[in-house]
């Protein structure tokens, strides 16, 4: 296995899932649930994550083309998507343990758009494209592997936060992480439509 390789795959594909910054985000979305629904939640959103990528370092170029999508599109659409989820997180909405469902908040938006985010998906799919060995692709996807699992233990031991922060605490970080979850569903938009932009403006 390429050490070096390994390296740069892992630190990118950490930095873009941005463990630390998904920690409020994970909490806020999982706070009114027990601590065994929470648990129960982190590794669902790592397994479909990882799940997630690996089909689309696999067949991503294949399946986007055959559905004929930009990524772009996939951009926007994750964009999008949390949107919604931030107006319920700004709205209160999402406080109501009632009208959750761990698998799918695991699911949606935690394993998907936010950990396998089109960031992620794109890293992972250029440096699929540039390898060209047996040992470049198993350093690729034992990175891959260690940051879900870095991601993984972040997220299985933030529970001791919610007990120092209390229920009025996690109020205050729910509408915190809407907020920032809106800066991000809005950074994912304007991106995919200067894409956009600048690839019908190469056309032309």
């Amino acid at each position: 296995m390429d050490p070096k390789l390994f390296g740069e795959v892992f630190v990118t594909l950490l930095v873009i899932v941005d463990p630390p910054g998904m920690m409020p985000i994970f909490l806020a979305l999982t706070g009114p649930l027990s601590a065994r629904d929470r648990h129960r939640a982190a590794w669902q959103a790592v397994a479909l994550a990882l799940g997630v990528i690996v089909v689309f370092a696999v067949a991503g170029q294949t399946l986007l083309a055959y559905l004929h999508v930009d990524l772009p599109a996939l951009q926007a659409a994750g964009g999008l998507l949390l949107v919604l989820v931030a107006l319920e997180l700004l709205t209160g909405k999402a406080d109501d343990p009632t009208q959750q469902s761990t698998s799918n908040i695991a699911l949606v938006p935690l394993g998907t758009p936010l950990l396998a985010g089109p960031g992620a998906i794109v890293a992972t799919m250029l440096f699929v494209q540039q390898a060209d060995r047996a040992v470049d692709y198993g350093a690729i996807a034992a990175a891959i592997v260690a940051v879900m699992l870095t991601v993984w233990l972040v997220l299985r031991f933030s529970g001791g936060i919610v007990k120092i922060l209390r229920p009025g605490g996690i109020e205050v970080l729910t509408r915190i992480a809407g907020l920032l979850l809106a800066a991000i569903a809005v950074q994912l938009i304007a991106d995919a439509i200067a894409a956009f932009v600048t690839q019908y403006v190469n056309m032309a």
